[in-house]
């Protein structure tokens, strides 16, 4: 998703949300992440104005009253977190662990396989299949991917071939790269 984003040729608008629309993303984001509720307040203050920077190819970025980059999605799908604040806050995404042989794979921006989670040194959580998951590495002490998986982890068990998790963003992509947008 964010292979091939340049923040000066990508992003087309920066808009301040109004407080409803805050109130219905706050609220979103806890229906999703209930792990988030006790930093919510942290990452996303009530009294702070945040703003959604629309992309193009239909990705909106959620930024706090810093330009912080905090969570994205794409067509008006799941928000997903980026790195550097699941970073910060490790422990509200299930963690799927891909073997070393994956590692360079995922930095290029490649999906998941089924056999780099099944085989030595990969780990799985059991996960349903559309979950948001932080891929993790052999090895590696933080997270180098955020995805979502594409089959259960049983299915992924069971199949061993095709993409286990679509990756939708990567240590040293376009987002990561981002500075904050003030």
């Amino acid at each position: 998703m964010f292979k091939k984003f340049d923040e000066k040729e990508s992003v087309s608008s920066v808009q301040q949300l109004k407080s409803s629309l805050q109130k219905g993303i706050r609220g979103k984001l806890l229906e999703t992440y209930p792990y988030l509720e006790s930093h919510l307040d942290e990452i996303l203050p009530k009294k702070e104005a945040f703003r959604i920077i629309k992309c193009h190819d239909h990705i909106e970025i959620l930024v706090n009253s810093l330009g912080e980059q905090l969570f994205f999605r794409h067509r008006e799908g799941q928000w997903l977190p980026t790195l550097k604040l699941f970073h910060k806050y490790p422990y509200f995404l299930p963690m799927l662990q891909v073997d070393k042989g994956a590692i360079r794979f995922i930095l290029s921006g490649a999906n998941i396989m089924c056999p780099g989670l099944t085989s030595p040194g990969a780990c799985m959580t059991n996960v349903e299949k559309g979950a948001s998951v932080a891929i993790m590495a052999e090895g590696k002490d933080n997270a180098v991917a955020i995805g979502t998986t594409s089959m259960s982890s049983e299915d992924i068990l069971k199949v061993n071939k095709g993409i286990g998790v679509e990756t939708s963003h990567y240590i040293n992509d376009g987002l990561w790269q981002m500075k904050p947008i003030k």
